[in-house]
């Protein structure tokens, strides 16, 4: 057996998330049905973060195994040919030691969060970001996701039904840039509790547009209840942006 890690970029606006569902299209369904359609065999993938519907990806790392042996640049083509008339492409592949798992060997993961800020609605960026008519001041932002850095009980920013052995999380890194019309906020850690990203930026947009002074970031950190966070961002903005191991 040979085991293949290909990198994969999707739209997830018209799929139910990574993961396959009864209640829809999956980005793992279209991916496996493009791997069956080349290999004539049914073969399962795994991937390294198990988006939700909506959620984009520019990087989402996946390993599966193959019983022949594909030249990578050979396997790209073959299956962007089967993947064509979907919102799913392949960027890269490696063939890896059969030791690689897509999600435990991985070392740190990152999203981008895209907000757009101004009145009028958008062609373009339509569900592809989070659009917020207020103004908003990164700066105060900026101020606020600084209590959010390093090892803590992140339960306050985790939703129900989350499967994390722990809520203890660290995060390494958030930027927040602002580039005209587009905020991007981005976001670095070894594992996320679930909608954890999502909770993070709604409750930074409050601070943001001015209804939470950049202290409520730590007070609801601290609090560790679900309770203590009431706002989760769409999730239309959110891609997962790089794995690394």
């Amino acid at each position: 057996m040979f085991r293949y890690k290909i990198t994969v970029e999707y739209l997830g606006s018209n799929f139910v998330g990574w993961q396959r569902q009864l209640n829809g299209i999956s980005v793992q369904e279209v991916l496996e049905n493009a791997i069956t359609s080349l290999t004539k065999s049914n073969v399962i993938t795994y991937a390294a973060g198990r988006t939700d519907s909506g959620v984009h990806a520019y990087g989402q790392v996946v390993h599966f195994d193959l019983e022949k042996l594909y030249q990578p640049p050979a396997l790209i083509s073959a299956l962007n040919y089967f993947l064509k008339r979907t919102d799913v492409i392949i960027l890269d592949c490696t063939i890896v030691d059969e030791n690689f798992h897509a999600r435990f060997s991985a070392k740190k993961r990152s999203y981008i969060y895209r907000i757009l800020n101004r009145l009028s609605n958008s062609i373009i960026e339509h569900n592809l970001a989070w659009q917020i008519k207020d103004p908003i001041n990164i700066q105060d932002m900026i101020e606020a996701k600084s209590y959010l850095i390093g090892t803590h009980n992140f339960t306050s920013f985790q939703s129900k039904g989350c499967y994390s052995n722990s809520p203890i999380k660290s995060m390494d890194k958030i930027d927040i840039t602002r580039a005209k019309d587009i905020i991007e906020i981005y976001l670095e850690a070894p594992s996320f509790l679930y909608h954890m990203v999502r909770k993070i930026v709604g409750n930074l947009a409050l601070v943001g547009i001015g209804k939470y002074k950049p202290e409520k970031i730590k007070e609801i950190l601290d609090a560790q209840s679900r309770e203590a966070s009431f706002s989760m961002a769409p999730s239309c903005g959110l891609y997962l942006n790089n794995i690394k191991y």
